[in-house]
């Protein structure tokens, strides 16, 4: 006679052996091989990251000098771009499209840059047009100037949207040039951070002179003279454009 699993379940809670189960050591016993399979893999997880820190610390400390001195060179030289990037987009008294480069747009349920939607041109020193690709955004655009730091009221006629430059207070004058130093200062001091991180791999070096060293070093201080000097000649050709009349 065939016997069916649920009968022999069955028989077994029944039995003797069942009820003399400590269902409290039970549970403790799964509860206790659950957490050494989390402990391991806890341990796993960390000497992974361990190992990993390791091996970028590892190839950091290869690094010859040229490396590090490149290395130095194309951050400095990315900061003194970011400055001018940003400084481009300060108004001045004068129509231009970088002025809009910050300036971002919801499009369909992303932040996407103005100048990746829209054509934009400066007809003339004093307006700048704006043409969405897309014309159902020309709303959205038009809010997104209105609510930017531009202080500029765009005109929408259903096509495009035109801006009126119009000419700089002194007391706006004032306001700009303050915040143009200020970028410039920022930048500055992104110049010195980079000059401190490479002077820090430069004592990590093993196996060169101490004439190399200071040779080395000495080439970061003059990386780092050229691009102070970079960022006052671009801060000081911003001020000029805002000062102009």
């Amino acid at each position: 006679m065939t016997t069916s699993i649920a009968d022999a379940v069955s028989r077994f809670q029944c039995s003797p052996a069942f009820k003399a189960l400590d269902y409290t050591r039970v549970g403790a016993s799964i509860r206790c091989i659950a957490a050494r399979k989390q402990c391991a893999v806890f341990h796993a997880k960390r000497s992974f990251i361990r190992n990993s820190r390791a091996v970028t610390c590892a190839v950091q400390e290869n690094k010859t000098p040229f490396d590090i001195e490149q290395s130095a060179d194309d951050r400095m030289e990315k900061s003194v771009d970011s400055i001018r990037n940003n400084l481009n987009t300060v108004r001045t008294g004068r129509a231009n499209a970088a002025i809009l480069d910050r300036i971002e747009v919801e499009y369909y349920g992303s932040v996407t840059p103005l100048k990746s939607l829209a054509n934009i041109t400066t007809p003339d020193a004093q307006t700048i047009i704006i043409q969405p690709f897309d014309k159902n955004i020309i709303d959205d655009v038009e809010k997104a100037i209105m609510s930017s730091d531009l202080d500029l009221m765009p005109g929408n006629d259903g096509n495009c949207i035109r801006l009126n430059i119009p000419p700089l207070t002194a007391e706006r004058r004032r306001d700009l040039a303050k915040l143009v130093s200020k970028l410039g200062e920022d930048g500055k001091v992104a110049l010195r951070n980079v000059r401190r991180d490479t002077l820090r791999s430069i004592g990590k070096l093993k196996g060169y002179s101490e004439d190399e060293i200071k040779s080395l070093e000495n080439n970061v201080e003059k990386m780092t003279l050229k691009h102070t000097t970079d960022v006052d000649m671009v801060v000081r050709k911003k001020e000029d454009e805002i000062s102009k009349v």
